[in-house]
C-alpha cells in the first residue's frame, strides 16, 4: 500500500494550471508543496514566478537556471538530427520536458520529497514526457497530476484561482495557454482549438505583425563546427545568446510561424500554433550543409534516422537506450559538417542563398558545364547500360508475361481444373 505523501516538489511554470495545482495538492494530499521554476528561455514567463509560487502557498520556491543545459545538451543533438516532428514541429517544447523533468528529480531526492508533480492535462503530450522521465529516473517517486486527476478545465481553474485570491495572469479574455523556451514559443486554447479558424494576431509575439514585418530582406551567415552552430556574420556566439539572437533576427521578418494539425502521442489530433524562428532557420542552415557534405547514401539512411530521433523526441523517450543510439549515430555523422551558409530572412520566409565548406563533396572540376572538367563523359554511356540493365529485363520479362497471347495460353479452359489449383 502506498505511503502517505507529507512534501511534494511541484514543477512550476507560473501558468494557470500549476498556480492552482498548490493549494489543490495541499487540500487533497495535506502535503507541504515546493515549487521548482526551471529557466529554460522563458523570460517573459518568468517575472514574479517564485513571489506568486510563495504567496499561493508554496513553503518553498526553488529556482534553476537550465538555459545552457537546455542549448547543449537537448537542442543542438536535436538540431544535428534535424528534428521536425512530422516534418513540421521542431520539438521545442518536447525538448524542454526531459530536462525540467531532470531538475525535478534532483530537487525531490535533495529535499526528501515522496512525490513530484506538474500542471499537465490528461489529453496532453507532456503529461506522458514527464511521467515517463520521472519513472525512468527515480521509479520510487509518486507523480501527481493536479489537472488530470481533478479533470480541471481553464475556465474552472479560473473560478478556483479566483476563489482562493490566487495571484494569476492568465485573465477570462485572453485564455490561451503558452509554453516557452529558447527554442521555440507553442500557444493553445481559445478561437485557436478550431483547425478552421485564422490565429488571431494577438498571439504571436516572436514573429511580431505582418505590417511590422520589414519590407527589405536580410542577409545573415551561420557558421558550423561538426554540426553545432558557432557563429553568425562571423561573430563567435554562446549557445543561448546566438539562439537568442537567431530568434530576434528571424523573428523580425515573421520566420517560424507554424501552424499546424499533428498527432499526440494519447491518440488524438489537435491543433498547434508554434512561433519557432531560430529553430527553423537553423535547422534549415544545416540541412543546406549536410546536403553539401554527406555523401548520398548517407543522407538517405539519415533521413530515416531522423524522423526517428524526431518521434521519440515527441514521444517523451529521451531517457532511453534508442534515443541514445539515434544521438550516437546522428554524432557521428557531423565531424564533416562544418562551414557556412547564407540566409535570407524576408516576409515570413528564410531561404539559403549558399553554403560552402572545406569538406564540400562539390567539385568543381567535376560539375562544371566550361572548360577544365576533369569528368569522363564518354564513361557515362557504359555506366547507364549497366544501371538500367536490371530493369530493362524486368520490364521485358513483366511485357511477355502480360502479352494477349501468354495469357490466353495460361487461361483454363472452361469447367478444367488450372494446374497450380489443388484438385
Amino acid at each position: 500500500m502506498e505511503g502517505k505523501i507529507e512534501h511534494v516538489v511541484l514543477a512550476y511554470s507560473g501558468g494557470l494550471d500549476t498556480s492552482v495545482a498548490i493549494p489543490w495538492i495541499r487540500e487533497h494530499y495535506g502535503a507541504r508543496v515546493t515549487t521548482l521554476t526551471v529557466n529554460v528561455g522563458q523570460e517573459g514567463e518568468l517575472g514574479d514566478a517564485l513571489e506568486r509560487a510563495r504567496h499561493n502557498g508554496a513553503e518553498e520556491a526553488l529556482f534553476v537556471d537550465a538555459r545552457e543545459a537546455l542549448a547543449e545538451e537537448f537542442i543542438f543533438p536535436a538540431l544535428q538530427a534535424n528534428c521536425l516532428y512530422q516534418g513540421v514541429y521542431p520539438l521545442s517544447t518536447a525538448l524542454a520536458r526531459p530536462l525540467i523533468a531532470r531538475h525535478l528529480v534532483r530537487a525531490a531526492l535533495s529535499t526528501k520529497a515522496e512525490a513530484v508533480a506538474h500542471g499537465c492535462t490528461g489529453k496532453g503530450n507532456d503529461q506522458v514526457r514527464f511521467d515517463v522521465a520521472v519513472q525512468t529516473l527515480a521509479p520510487h517517486l509518486r507523480v501527481i497530476a493536479p489537472v488530470r486527476e481533478w479533470n480541471m478545465n481553464r475556465s474552472d481553474e479560473m473560478l478556483y484561482a479566483r476563489e482562493h485570491g490566487l495571484r494569476i495572469h492568465v485573465k477570462p479574455e485572453s485564455p490561451y495557454s503558452v509554453d516557452e523556451n529558447l527554442w521555440g514559443r507553442s500557444v493553445e486554447g481559445g478561437v485557436l482549438e478550431d483547425p478552421a479558424a485564422s490565429p488571431p494576431e494577438e498571439v504571436f509575439q516572436w514573429t511580431g505583425h505582418p505590417a511590422d514585418w520589414p519590407s527589405e530582406p536580410e542577409e545573415l551567415t551561420v557558421s558550423f563546427y561538426e554540426g553545432t552552430p558557432q557563429a553568425i556574420n562571423g561573430r563567435a556566439l554562446p549557445p543561448v545568446a546566438l539562439i537568442s539572437e537567431m530568434n530576434a533576427r528571424a523573428g523580425k521578418h515573421g520566420v517560424g510561424r507554424i501552424d499546424h494539425v499533428e498527432d499526440r502521442v494519447v491518440g488524438i489530433k489537435s491543433r498547434e500554433t508554434y512561433e519557432c524562428p531560430a529553430a527553423v532557420a537553423l535547422i534549415t542552415a544545416h540541412q543546406a550543409l549536410e546536403s553539401l557534405v554527406l555523401p548520398r547514401d548517407l543522407l538517405s539512411f539519415k533521413s530515416l534516422v531522423d524522423r526517428r530521433f524526431a518521434d521519440a523526441v515527441y514521444e517523451g523517450l529521451w531517457y532511453t537506450p534508442l534515443r541514445e543510439a539515434l544521438s550516437a549515430f546522428t554524432a557521428s555523422t557531423q565531424t564533416t559538417v562544418t562551414g557556412e551558409v547564407r540566409l535570407r530572412f524576408y516576409q515570413g520566409s528564410v531561404r539559403v542563398t549558399g553554403r560552402s565548406s572545406p569538406y564540400s563533396l562539390l567539385s568543381h572540376e567535376l560539375s562544371t558545364y566550361g572548360r577544365g572538367s576533369t569528368f569522363r563523359q564518354d564513361a557515362a554511356e557504359g555506366f547507364i547500360h549497366l544501371f538500367g540493365l536490371a530493369p530493362r529485363l524486368a520490364y521485358e520479362k513483366r511485357r511477355v508475361a502480360r502479352s494477349p497471347e501468354n495469357r490466353a495460353e495460361e487461361t483454363p479452359a472452361p469447367g478444367a481444373v488450372s494446374p497450380a489449383t489443388p484438385p
